[in-house]
């Protein structure tokens, strides 16, 4: 039986096990198919293949992207089967990781402002040279220090999209993310587009216009989405002809998300990869 879980995160970027870690897990926990998806980064993809081969688990190499709205709301692209040779597609993502590091020393910053005793240098320390740097990193710094008992505590108090303390990054528009994606070979889902409770989400038309730009899926079975919210993405995937997915987001000890908790159709999956591949 399949059992396909195409949105999860490894020491790559802001997960807490690393990507043999990961795909040990998912082994236990009986998917047949993983995808890791860190945030504008491939580099977890050889170690997860080298242990998934080792199960004769389907391992489905992906990428979380930062992109933005054409109102410039936040929000994040899963690109899967991409190829990573693809320079457009590498530069737009490498431009979005590279500005997080001053983006995350200026929110430092700010925190040092309103008294918190952290610093960019203690950050560094704890995170590998290759790694994505996210707020989740600070936050666990956060819980380190003893200014918050969780991350959860960390973005609610401190981290979160409207924050007096919040620094935005570079991020591509959304449409053209989509573009990038399929003209690198790979199939794009719109992850948690629903997620309303982290902030503000980009509205219906707007993804009605990444479906006219070749958008492939909606994310919609996530733990961030009520059960009114995933029956309102599933009947606007339904008017624009997108698929529908589910995934854990799996980040480790970082987040409540467990491996499988949601997972997506084998059909579904199967017409992904079957639209691999075609350049747009």
């Amino acid at each position: 039986m399949s059992r396909i879980d195409l949105h999860t995160h490894s020491t790559a970027s802001d997960g807490t096990n690393s990507p043999g870690e990961l795909i040990d897990l998912a082994h236990a926990t009986g998917l047949t198919t993983i995808a890791l998806t860190d945030h504008d980064t491939f580099a977890g993809w050889p170690a997860a293949l080298a242990a998934a081969e080792g199960y004769d688990m389907e391992f489905v190499p992906g990428v979380e992207m930062s992109c933005a709205s054409d109102q410039g709301v936040s929000m994040h692209m899963l690109g899967l089967l991409i190829d990573a040779s693809h320079a457009p597609l590498t530069e737009a993502i490498s431009l979005s990781r590279d500005d997080r590091i001053p983006r995350m020393k200026k929110l430092i910053s700010n925190l040092r402002a309103a008294g918190l005793d952290v610093s960019f240098s203690e950050l560094s320390a704890n995170v590998g040279e290759e790694v994505t740097i996210g707020r989740p990193h600070l936050a666990d710094l956060m819980v380190t220090k003893g200014i918050v008992r969780d991350r959860d505590q960390a973005f609610a108090e401190y981290l979160h999209n409207d924050s007096p303390y919040y620094v935005g990054h570079y991020a591509i528009d959304g449409t053209l993310a989509v573009q990038l994606i399929k003209a690198s070979g790979g199939v794009s889902i719109f992850a948690h587009p629903g997620a309303y409770l982290r902030g503000e989400v980009v509205t219906f038309d707007y993804i009605a216009e990444l479906a006219h730009h070749g958008l492939d899926a909606l994310e919609v079975d996530h733990r961030d989405h009520d059960a009114d919210m995933r029956k309102q993405l599933r009947n606007l995937a339904h008017e624009l002809d997108l698929l529908v997915t589910g995934a854990s987001d799996f980040h480790g000890t970082g987040k409540l998300n467990q491996l499988g908790e949601n997972l997506t159709d084998p059909a579904v999956w199967q017409e992904l990869r079957s639209r691999a591949n075609r350049v747009a």
